[in-house]
């Protein structure tokens, strides 16, 4: 299986805190951490060169593109995943939250993303790697893994040449090894002991990125997995607008604390891919009216892998092409403006202003309506403006944008998901 790694959005990306604005010091409570757009003061990831608007929607396109395709062949395909699952080579992550690693902690920035699993961290003495690495001989926590540990069946194609267990991949024209590891995991004031994660050794090519990851899917490598007696797989997030980047949102982990008041769609389960959260989108309405869209499209199949994910890490929604077509020319009906042009992928925008109506995702149990803020794009000189939507070839993602300012709850045990509008700015 061929997968093009080297754009790919990547989840849960450590990182040391070094430089940050000293507003950015706020400590996190509880089992609450605030989440931070990457592009935000708090974040390293912001890019050194402002982009022009056009640069940056162009940019997010390109990486929504490959992430799609990614997310595609782990639904398309049969063969298995490796740890590390391509996501490590996304260079800007959406939304980061803080982190410690090891005792005493080392902290980190993680980015978040709902379908990813297992983890791996660049460690110091790590041949290719970035000089920014987890210290692991400073922590009296940490541990490798020998190859009679049960969860080194969990990595594909591990090695034992020595006591550790190890695991090399191919991908493109890049090579990673590493040691399949244990240490304390710290998130707020919450430890996490002996979470396993892939410590790495030795890197080359020009597709390895200088991060590692962690993931919040549904997996046995999972953060869920590994500290479901503290927090029950059991989570929620509130994003922050990207259009408000000196402010935070939350992800609060456990069922403490979380909304009374919310509206659920049952999960659904592939059993060829249980990482991945799915749920049964059965309808979309475009102002007050329902849109013909051919069942098929929107239909959960686990054997092809086919419905519709909820997912953190890509930005912009997809619909593959009979809904998005559907909506789109709905969607172009309702605001009757002549003059339709196209940027990147959107191929819906205009250059005068316009008077948008609602889209309402219908799931089963709940309707979500998304206000125009979670629809549109606007160039800050105010000279186009894009439905923010596009088509995809296999799998309907409801993404990051159009879950801004909602709280989006995953309730695994009860198998559901929760949305509820909230200014998470």
């Amino acid at each position: 299986m061929k997968i093009h790694f080297a754009t790919l959005v990547f989840p849960l990306i450590f990182w040391l805190v070094h430089g940050l604005n000293p507003q950015c010091a706020t400590q996190d409570h509880g089992s609450n951490l605030q989440v931070f757009h990457v592009y935000s003061p708090c974040s390293p990831f912001k890019p050194s060169k402002p982009l022009s608007w056009e640069e940056d929607v162009l940019q997010t396109l390109a990486k929504d593109q490959a992430r799609l395709q990614y997310l595609s062949s782990l639904v398309a395909k049969k063969s298995v995943v490796p740890i590390a699952s391509g996501r490590q080579i996304m260079q800007s992550p959406t939304y980061i939250v803080r982190a410690s690693i090891g005792t005493p902690p080392q902290t980190m920035l993680m980015a978040m993303d709902t379908s990813s699993d297992a983890a791996w961290v660049p460690c110091t003495g790590c041949i290719g790697c970035s000089s920014t690495a987890f210290d692991y001989a400073k922590s009296t926590t940490f541990k490798t893994l020998g190859c009679q540990a049960a969860l080194c069946k969990q990595v594909p194609n591990p090695t034992c040449g020595g006591s550790a267990c190890t695991f090399n991949m191919t991908y493109g024209g890049s090579t990673i090894a590493g040691n399949l590891s244990q240490d304390t995991v710290t998130l707020a004031t919450d430890p996490v002991p002996n979470y396993t994660f892939g410590c790495l050794q030795k890197t080359a090519g020009s597709s390895v990125p200088p991060q590692g990851l962690l993931g919040l899917g549904r997996g046995p490598l999972s953060l869920l997995s590994q500290s479901q007696n503290l927090y029950q797989s059991t989570f929620s997030y509130c994003l922050p607008s990207f259009r408000s980047l000196n402010f935070s949102g939350s992800l609060k982990l456990g069922p403490k604390g979380q909304p009374l008041r919310i509206k659920y769609t049952p999960l659904l389960k592939n059993p060829r891919r249980p990482s991945l959260y799915y749920v049964n989108l059965v309808a979309i309405r475009v102002g007050r009216r329902v849109v013909d869209i051919p069942p098929n499209a929107l239909a959960f199949n686990p054997s092809t892998g086919a419905g519709t994910i909820i997912d953190s890490g890509t930005v912009f929604t997809r619909l593959v092409q009979p809904a998005y077509v559907a909506v789109r020319d709905a969607f172009r009906r309702r605001v009757r403006v002549a003059n339709v042009t196209s940027l990147g992928g959107f191929d819906t925008c205009y250059t005068v202003p316009i008077m948008a109506p609602t889209i309402t995702l219908m799931f089963s149990g709940m309707n979500v309506t998304l206000p125009q803020e979670n629809l549109l794009i606007h160039s800050t000189a105010g000279g186009i403006t894009c439905l923010a939507m596009s088509s995809a070839p296999a799998l309907n993602v409801i993404a990051n944008m159009q879950q801004q300012n909602h709280r989006v709850l995953f309730d695994v045990p009860n198998s559901r998901v929760g949305f509820a509008r909230e200014r998470c700015s």
